[in-house]
């Protein structure tokens, strides 16, 4: 018998912070994840829900598929050839060569460092790369299950982990951090200094802004407040330096399930969040989350 519609939402929107999680780590965009667990709904509300036994690996499936097609649809690098054999570590599942040091606080603290260095080599990896590494290594899917979404054997697709994760430990994930923490902070400082050339040094030249129409409004009721001028789609340092100039001054450096944002936290409590992408040095794309139901989901750490 198939689920009643409030059912089979409520169902969904159970799964909907973790499916969101899984595609900001895929995509690198907070803005596209939400688009691709939005998709993920739509093909759910299509499909003949009573056949699904397992809900929440059906939905993970649908939306690592959904985010494999925009990833491919992006122009992402080429999926090179992998061989279906396995070298010695990677015999395993558990990851090979991992910087993570041993004990529970020192594995927490280089784990969310992983983040940060996934997003710095995030266009070196292929999407299937970049499929496999996240599934497993950030969720423990097994590779059986990741082998049918990229049409890889379970052999081929651990090689997929493997390569990725090479490529993030040789970012060095916690020193990784550490330099986006301190591009956020210095952002942030030159914004509210005003500083329009120090903005500019910061920004890549094509760097891009990214909000919703919600959160400009939002912005502009507080720009009495220091809120940055915000518009849905600004391209370009020149444009993006004139948005913050002399703004943000009650926003602070923080910790985004482990990657350095900057959050505006009145009493603690986060209001809106500034996701930073760091590329060659250089900020290359900013989104705004003010959704207070898509910050109550992401784990926020503040300074």
């Amino acid at each position: 018998m198939p689920a009643a519609p409030a059912d089979l939402a409520l169902a969904f929107e159970e799964q909907r912070p973790r499916l969101r999680i899984i595609a900001y780590r895929i995509l690198g965009s907070y803005a596209d994840a939400e688009d691709a667990v939005q998709e993920s709904w739509f093909r759910l509300q299509r499909a003949a829900i009573a056949a699904v036994e397992n809900l929440a690996g059906w939905l993970t499936t649908v939306v690592s598929r959904i985010c494999l097609d925009m990833l491919r649809a992006r122009g992402a690098r080429p999926e090179d050839p992998v061989e279906d054999v396995a070298t010695v570590d990677e015999q395993s599942d558990t990851p090979a060569g991992t910087v993570i040091p041993i004990g529970p606080e020192a594995e927490a603290v280089a784990a969310d460092a992983i983040g940060a260095a996934l997003l710095v080599v995030l266009d070196a990896l292929s999407p299937a790369e970049r499929l496999a590494f996240v599934l497993h290594d950030l969720f423990g899917m097994p590779f059986d299950e990741i082998a049918p979404i990229v049409e890889r054997t379970p052999a081929a697709t651990r090689k997929l982990a493997s390569r990725a994760r090479s490529r993030v430990q040789a970012a060095d994930p916690v020193a990784e951090q550490t330099r986006q923490r301190e591009a956020v902070d210095a952002f942030l400082a030159a914004s509210r200094r005003g500083d329009f050339g120090a903005l500019l040094q910061l920004l890549d030249p094509e760097v891009e802004l990214r909000t919703d129409p919600r959160t400009v409004a939002y912005a502009a009721g507080n720009a009495d407040h220091g809120a940055p001028l915000l518009d849905e789609h600004v391209v370009g340092a020149d444009a993006v330096a004139r948005v913050f100039a002399g703004r943000a001054e009650e926003a602070r450096v923080g910790l985004v399930e482990g990657v350095p944002a900057a959050v505006w936290a009145p009493d603690d409590v986060p209001r809106a969040m500034f996701g930073v992408t760091i590329r060659a040095g250089r900020i290359a794309s900013i989104e705004v989350i003010t959704d207070q139901t898509q910050l109550g989901d992401l784990v926020i750490a503040l300074d």
